[in-house]
C-alpha cells in the first residue's frame, strides 16, 4: 500500500505532538515536512531523527508556511494537517481553500487520535483565547490541591524554541532550571510562577515521555494549556477560561470553541474590569453551546508595587507578548494599572523600536501604544532591552508574568504589576475540585 504523503502545519507545539502520537510510527503515512508560523526562527530547521523515529532516519524539514502551496505540489501531498491555535475561523478556512486548491485534503485532528491516557487524575486548564487568564487559574487550582495535601505536577503546553533533542523532557523544580534549559522570556513567564509557588512543572517535545515521568511524582496531573489549544491528555476535569473583554471570540476562534463545548467548568474571568454587556454576551454563549457546564465568576485584581510612583508620570507599559500578538489584546494588566493609578500619558514605543521588535510591530499593527515583551531568543531579548532604554518616558510599568528586570538591564525606574485569580460568589473552584482533594 502506498503511504499517504502529509504536511503538518504548526508553530512548534501541537504539530510535533500530533506527529509523535499519531504519525511517527504509522506506516500508512509519510510526513514530508512541517510548516511553521507565529514563532520566529523555527523554519529552516529539522525535527531531529532522534525524535522522529525509525521511519525518518534523516529527520523532517520545517519550512515557512508561506511555501505551503509549492510544497504540496513538490511532494505530491495527499493531506495537510492544521495543527496550531488561536486563529479565527476565516483564517482556518482560507488555509483550507489554499490546501484544497492545490489538490490535498485539509485535516483538523480531534481528541481521539491525539490525547494520551494518564494513570493519574488529570485536571486541564484551557481557554477560548490567549490572554484569558489560564495562568492565574492554574496557579489557584494548584495551590488548592497542594493545601489539601496533594502532590501536584503541572505539565505545560509545549514551547520548544531551542534544541529539540535537549528539550525532549524538561523538569523545572528550581529557578536555576530556567537557566539550565536556556529558557526564553515566553517560557520563563509560564514556568517561573509555578516554581516560585512550589509546583514542579514539566514541558518539552515528547508528551508521552513527559507524562510518564510526571506520573512518578504526582497525585494529580495539572495540564497548563497554551494559547486556546485543547489538552494533550484525556481529562477528568476540563476547566475553560473565557474573557468578557473579547465577547464573541469564544465562538469564532479555533480551537477555542471546542474548549468551551468540552468544558466541565467555565470560568468567566476579569468581571471586575469588563463591561456588563461583555459579561452577559459571554454568559449567553456558554448557555447556547454548553448549558450543563458549571459557571464560575472570577476577577483578576492587580497588585502594584510602589503604585504611588505612577501618578502624573509618562509611562511605557510592557505587557505579555503573545497576548498582544496572536492574542490580539490591545491592553493588559499594565495598562489597567496605568489608568487606575493616574499615569499622565502612555508613551508610544514605536518611534524607539529596534530590530526584531520593529518587525513585531510591522507584523501585528493593531498592538498600539504599549510594548509586547517579546523574547524568543537572545537577540530578541537584547532588542527588547534596547527599545525600552531608548524610549523617552519617566517610568516603565512591567505587566508581564515575570519580573523583566531579572533579564534586561533598564536605565530608568520601573514598577511591576501582578495579578491573581479571585472567585466571586458561588459556585467556586472549591466546589468542583472536592473530588480531587
Amino acid at each position: 500500500m502506498q503511504r499517504k504523503r502529509v504536511i503538518i502545519m504548526g508553530a512548534a507545539g501541537r504539530d510535533f505532538h500530533n506527529f509523535n502520537v499519531y504519525f511517527r510510527d504509522n506506516e500508512a503515512y509519510e510526513v514530508v515536512g512541517f510548516t511553521a508560523t507565529q514563532i520566529p526562527d523555527i523554519e529552516g530547521r529539522k525535527y531531529p531523527p532522534e525524535l522522529a523515529g525509525k521511519l525518518y532516519p534523516e529527520g523532517i524539514m520545517i519550512y515557512p508556511e508561506e511555501e505551503l502551496q509549492d510544497l504540496i505540489k513538490k511532494f505530491d501531498v495527499d493531506q495537510v494537517v492544521f495543527a496550531y491555535s488561536d486563529v479565527p475561523y476565516d483564517y482556518v478556512m482560507s488555509r483550507s481553500a489554499l490546501v484544497n486548491s492545490a489538490g490535498a485534503d485539509f485535516v483538523l485532528m480531534g481528541a481521539k487520535a491525539t490525547q494520551l491516557k494518564s494513570s493519574k487524575p488529570v485536571i486541564s486548564v484551557c481557554a477560548v483565547r490567549t490572554g484569558c487568564g489560564k495562568s492565574q487559574t492554574t496557579r489557584k487550582v494548584a495551590k488548592m490541591l497542594r493545601d489539601a495535601g496533594k502532590k501536584v505536577v503541572a505539565i505545560r503546553h509545549p514551547m520548544p524554541y531551542g534544541n529539540l533533542n535537549e528539550q525532549k523532557v524538561q523538569r523545572f523544580a528550581e529557578l536555576s532550571d530556567l537557566d539550565k534549559y536556556k529558557c526564553t522570556i515566553e517560557e520563563r513567564e509560564e514556568y517561573e510562577p509555578h516554581i516560585v509557588s512550589g509546583t514542579v512543572i514539566y514541558a518539552g517535545v515528547d508528551y508521552e515521555a513527559i507524562l510518564r515521568e510526571a506520573e512518578k511524582e504526582a497525585d494529580v496531573i495539572l495540564w497548563d494549556g497554551g494559547n486556546n489549544d485543547l489538552p494533550f491528555y484525556k481529562t477528568d476535569l476540563h476547566i475553560t477560561v473565557v474573557d468578557p473583554h473579547r465577547p464573541g471570540d469564544e465562538l469564532f476562534y479555533y480551537p477555542g470553541e471546542a474548549n468551551l463545548r468540552a468544558a466541565d467548568v467555565v470560568v468567566i474571568n476579569k468581571i471586575d474590569t469588563a463591561d456588563p454587556e461583555g459579561i452577559q454576551a459571554v454568559r449567553e454563549s456558554i448557555q447556547m453551546v454548553n448549558p450543563d457546564a458549571v459557571v464560575i465568576d472570577a476577577a483578576s485584581p492587580i497588585f502594584v508595587e510602589e503604585y504611588e510612583q505612577i501618578k502624573g508620570k509618562r509611562v511605557l507599559v510592557v505587557e505579555d507578548g503573545p497576548t498582544l500578538t496572536h492574542g490580539e489584546m490591545t491592553y493588559g494588566a499594565g495598562v489597567v494599572a496605568a489608568e487606575k493609578f493616574g499615569a499622565k500619558e502612555l508613551v508610544d514605543p514605536r518611534p524607539y523600536t529596534v530590530g526584531t521588535i520593529t518587525e513585531t510591530f510591522e507584523k501585528y499593527q493593531e498592538i498600539g501604544t504599549l510594548l509586547p515583551a517579546m523574547g524568543y531568543g537572545d537577540k530578541q531579548i537584547k532588542d527588547l532591552e534596547e527599545t525600552i532604554n531608548k524610549t523617552d518616558c519617566d517610568l516603565v510599568i512591567i505587566g508581564t508574568p515575570i519580573d523583566l528586570r531579572k533579564l534586561v538591564k533598564l536605565n530608568k525606574p520601573a514598577v511591576r504589576v501582578t495579578y491573581e485569580l479571585q472567585e466571586v460568589g458561588k459556585p467556586d473552584l472549591n466546589d468542583v475540585l472536592k473530588k480531587f482533594m
